[in-house]
C-alpha cells in the first residue's frame, strides 16, 4: 500500500492538431498541480485537503473549463457546479449553478461540512456562499474574450454537443474544429489516498458551451461524476448526460465491490459501457493502484505513485514520464 494521485483537465475529441499555445498551458498546469499534489501527500495532509488543494489550483487555471476558465451558458452567463467526497466516511458535498464564486470546489466542502444536506444549488448556493464568507466576485471575472468567441461559434454551429459525431481527418486539422473541440474540454478533478487507503475525490466544470441556462450535468450528481468509498475514488469528465444515464463513478466501485474486478478493468469496463466518445475519469484504489482510461480522442491526464512513477498525457499514443 502507497499513496497515489491522479488528477485530470477534460476528455473529449481533442485535436491531434492542437496548437502548441492551446496545448502546453495546460500540459505546464498539470505537472505544476501534480507536483502541489504529490507534496501534500508527502507531507501527511489528509486526502480531502489535497484534492480540493489541487482542484482550487486547477479551477484557478483559465485554460481549463472550471473556475476562471469556465464556458458560458446560452444567455452569456456561467453556471459552475462541483463536487467533492470522502470515501471512508462517504460525505459528500455538491454545488450548481454559480456565477459568483470563485472557487466551487471549496463550496461544495462547506456543504458537506456546515450542513445538513449534500447539495445546493443556484440562489440558495450563492447565498450559503455569502454567509460562509467565501470569496466571490462579480460574475463578469469568468466572462473571458476567448469563452465568448467559443459561445458565439457554437451558437453559429448550432452545436450543443449533446450527440457524438466522430470527426473526420479534414474536420481534426479544422480551425473551427480546434475551438469547438477545445471548448468541451477542461472539466478538472483530482483522486487520491494515502499511505493509510484513505480516498477522496473531487471534480468542478462549467459545463458545456451553449448549454441551457439550468443544465446540471455529471459533476455534481453523487455515482455519475464523483464517486469515493472505501474501495476507490473516481473523477469522471465528458459528456455528462451519457455519464449521468451510465452511473460511471459509482459502476467502478460496484464493480470491484461485487464482481470482485480490479480497479484497472473495473475502470475500463465503466468506460467502455458508454457510448464512444463521450467518458473519460480518473481512479486510485485503496491499495494505490491508480488508472486513467477514456474513450474519447483525448483526455488531459496526470498521475504519480509513492514508487516513483509519474505521468503526463493527452492522446492514448503519448503518455510520458515525467523525470
Amino acid at each position: 500500500m502507497g499513496w497515489a494521485i491522479a488528477l485530470h483537465g477534460g476528455a473529449g475529441e481533442i485535436p491531434l492538431s492542437l496548437p502548441v499555445e492551446r496545448r502546453k498551458p495546460r500540459e505546464d498546469a498539470l505537472r505544476h498541480c501534480l507536483q502541489i499534489g504529490v507534496e501534500a501527500l508527502k507531507a501527511g495532509n489528509p486526502v480531502l485537503d489535497v484534492v480540493e488543494l489541487v482542484v482550487r489550483e486547477l479551477e484557478n487555471n483559465p485554460h481549463f473549463n472550471a473556475g476562471k476558465g469556465s464556458v458560458l451558458c446560452c444567455n452569456g452567463d456561467v453556471e459552475m457546479e462541483a463536487c467533492i467526497m470522502d470515501g471512508k466516511t462517504k460525505k459528500c458535498g455538491a454545488v450548481s449553478g454559480l456565477k459568483t464564486v470563485v472557487n466551487a470546489i471549496s463550496l461544495a466542502r462547506l456543504v458537506m461540512e456546515k450542513t445538513p444536506h449534500i447539495y445546493l444549488a443556484f440562489d440558495g448556493a450563492e447565498a450559503f456562499a455569502r454567509e460562509q464568507g467565501v470569496e466571490t466576485v462579480d460574475s463578469s471575472y469568468f466572462v473571458t474574450p476567448e469563452n465568448i468567441e467559443r459561445l458565439n461559434q457554437a451558437k453559429e454551429a448550432n452545436r450543443t454537443q449533446l450527440d457524438y459525431t466522430p470527426p473526420t481527418p479534414k474536420d481534426l486539422n479544422n480551425e473551427k474544429t480546434i475551438l469547438n473541440g477545445d471548448s468541451q474540454l477542461g472539466t478538472v478533478g483530482c483522486v487520491a489516498v494515502d499511505n493509510e487507503g484513505n480516498l477522496a475525490t473531487a471534480t468542478s466544470t462549467g459545463g458545456f458551451v451553449n448549454k441551457m441556462v439550468g443544465r446540471i450535468g455529471d459533476t455534481p450528481i453523487i455515482g455519475a461524476g464523483t464517486y469515493a468509498n472505501n474501495l476507490c475514488a473516481v473523477s469522471a469528465t465528458g459528456k455528462g448526460e451519457a455519464i449521468i444515464r451510465g452511473t460511471v463513478a459509482r459502476d467502478v466501485a460496484a464493480l470491484m465491490e461485487f464482481k470482485g474486478l480490479s480497479l484497472k478493468d473495473a475502470a475500463a469496463y465503466a468506460v467502455d459501457s458508454v457510448p464512444k466518445g463521450t467518458a473519460g475519469l480518473i481512479a486510485v484504489s485503496a491499495t494505490g493502484e491508480v488508472t486513467m482510461p477514456f474513450n474519447t480522442l483525448g483526455m488531459f491526464r496526470a498521475c504519480a505513485t509513492e514508487d516513483g512513477y509519474s505521468e503526463i498525457g493527452i492522446w492514448p499514443s503519448n503518455p510520458s514520464r515525467i523525470e
